[in-house]
């Protein structure tokens, strides 16, 4: 019996490390759609989530809209100055990832579940996506306003595809910094919940 429960954790382990590791996402749809003023009009913030994990192409098409590239080093979401400050880490179930929109895929940070890292209230350790939007505070630009953007677009997206979402300024920096590997020039300033309305 106890060999079964060895065998079963080893296998259980090796799964983990296979589902923790870079994803490469397909190719973000950027066409079609539901029009602008009805996802305007849908737009609303959930605090009740399914667990069930979003896919690869959910996850392509939600992180271009936030803040991937739309033309020759400009995003979807304005940034001021230009200082493109902003880094969006994506914690998932298995690992926390920073995504890198040119080469759109999600980058492996660290591996482990660090959900509730993401925010104080209940939900937020059991839904499927949190994202966490990190200043480099040496380019020194506006980046509160810059995150405003692109919770924005975020919740346009999920809008737009009935999923729930809700951004949140309270979260454990110490623990999202230690989850993410932060240096001590990034600071984290929002966090935001995403995934299917339960």
């Amino acid at each position: 019996m106890k060999k079964y429960f060895l065998i079963a954790g080893i296998l259980m382990s090796m799964s983990m490390n296979l589902l923790a590791q870079d994803i490469s996402l397909p190719a973000p749809v950027k066409k079609g759609g539901m029009p602008l003023m009805e996802a305007l009009n849908n737009r609303m913030t959930t605090r009740s989530f399914s667990q069930e994990a979003l896919d690869n192409q959910t996850l392509s098409d939600l992180l271009w809209a936030a803040w991937g590239f739309n033309r020759e080093n400009k995003r979807t979401a304005p940034s001021a100055m230009d200082r493109q400050a902003i880094s969006v880490y994506v914690v998932l179930k298995q690992g926390a990832y920073l995504y890198d929109a040119k080469a759109n895929k999600l980058v492996l940070v660290n591996k482990g579940d660090f959900r509730k890292a993401a925010g104080q209230q209940d939900f937020v350790a059991t839904a499927p996506l949190n994202l966490i939007y990190v200043d480099d505070t040496t380019k020194k630009g506006w980046s509160q306003t810059d995150v405003g953007f692109i919770a924005q677009n975020v919740y346009l997206y999920c809008a737009s595809k009935n999923l729930g979402s809700v951004v949140r300024g309270m979260f454990d920096e110490k623990e999202l910094r230690t989850a993410l590997k932060l240096k001590e020039t990034q600071k984290p300033i929002l966090t935001q919940t995403v995934g299917k309305i339960k």
